[in-house]
């Protein structure tokens, strides 16, 4: 009787080390898949943030901000062409739990640029020190989701860096504070590439 428990007792660590091991594997795997979404919002960031600022410095009209709406327009589209070749990971919590959060990013920032650009004068809010926040939090709550620590270190300076950057700079010069954003998004996602080749 006493070894039939035993082997009951092992069975269900076996049971434990499959599920961490496939938790593991889905991890590695979210990663591969996701250092070229990385870079993909790296580099538009980093390209609409200086198109917008060289706009807006050259022409002193902040209107040129609306152009952020290319990124979601251009971005979405583009992570589809960019993953069809991708083989299908399947949904996990982990996998759905981060693509909530940059839904949850999204919904928060376009009502925010919203809410400022029709309902509030546009030095009232600080929306590019709230949007850059809330960048830095969600790519840092993904890394620890995905135990990455590049990620949350390059969320960690991206928030925070950013939020200082943004207190400390009051002028079309905050854009360049997001062309950077887009370069630490981007190497990150280089760095995370070569971890998970």
């Amino acid at each position: 009787m006493e070894n039939n428990i035993e082997n009951k007792e092992m069975t269900a660590q076996q049971s434990l080390n499959l599920i961490s091991e496939m938790m593991n594997n889905s991890r590695k795997s979210i990663l591969s898949k996701n250092s070229k979404h990385y870079i993909l919002w790296g580099v538009l960031l980093t390209i609409v943030s200086f198109v917008i600022y060289e706009l807006w410095h050259t022409t002193g009209n902040p209107n040129w901000n609306l152009l952020w709406l290319a990124m979601p327009i251009i971005g979405f589209p583009m992570v589809k062409i960019i993953s069809k070749k991708d083989a299908e990971i399947p949904q996990n919590i982990i996998s759905r739990q981060i693509s909530g959060l940059w839904l949850a990013y999204c919904a928060f920032v376009m009502v925010i640029f919203v809410a400022s650009v029709f309902f509030l004068k546009p030095m009232q809010m600080n929306l590019s020190l709230i949007i850059v926040l809330l960048l830095g939090f969600t790519e840092c709550i993904s890394g620890i989701m995905l135990k990455n620590w590049t990620i949350i270190i390059s969320g960690f300076i991206l928030g925070v860096g950013g939020s200082f950057a943004a207190t400390l700079i009051q002028s079309a010069e905050q854009l360049l504070m997001f062309t950077i954003g887009g370069l630490v998004i981007m190497v990150t996602g280089l760095i995370v590439k070569s971890q998970y080749k």
